[in-house]
């Protein structure tokens, strides 16, 4: 719950198309996929693109194996 929190507030001006801070990319290297993905929703998914959150993950660094489900998202 604590690792989701953190996560979001430091995210949150990527919504907004900012790029992801110095903060932000921290919190996607390091939290654990696990914690995340049971709250990515399909209501959460309306508001945000596959496309968008594998761009926020390249720039930060972070990688995603091909065919990757997490909650309502599917990677390609």
């Amino acid at each position: 719950m604590e690792e989701r929190r953190l996560g979001v507030n430091a995210c949150k001006t990527v919504v907004f198309g900012q790029a992801p801070s110095a903060a932000c990319c921290e919190r996607v290297r390091v939290s654990h996929f696990e914690c995340v993905c049971p709250v990515v929703t399909p209501k959460l998914t309306s508001l945000i693109s596959v496309n968008s959150v594998i761009n926020l993950l390249k720039r930060c660094g972070r990688r995603v194996p091909r065919h990757f489900k997490c909650g309502s998202l599917n990677f390609p």
